[in-house]
């Protein structure tokens, strides 16, 4: 099943936070609330006086977002947040986390 976001709203899914114990073993778990998340799918854009202002994020866009935010949804087994695009704080450059892999 499919889901299709719409209007200026995007789909994006809670990234799992590593931890590294102090014996250096990486423990992958997911936070209470993670504010991290990679966008799966974006709307068209928001209509404003009659013109289409386009997503500032894509697909594949790592993002920061607020704690409370969104719906939660469960599709296929696996859980996503939908929400409209002005409550996304920030998005993390690609090299940063290319950087944070290595």
């Amino acid at each position: 099943m499919r889901v299709v976001p719409l209007s200026n709203r995007v789909i994006v899914k809670p990234v799992k936070a590593e931890e590294v114990s102090p014996g250096g073993i990486i423990i992958s778990t997911l936070k209470d609330k993670p504010q991290r998340a990679v966008v799966i799918a974006v709307g068209e854009g928001k209509l404003e006086d009659g013109k289409l202002i386009p997503m500032s994020v894509e697909k594949g866009d790592h993002v920061v977002y607020g704690k409370y935010t969104g719906v939660e949804v469960s599709v296929d087994n696996e859980d996503f947040i939908i929400m409209p695009e002005s409550d996304i704080l920030g998005f993390i450059p690609k090299e940063d986390i290319t950087e944070e892999k290595k």
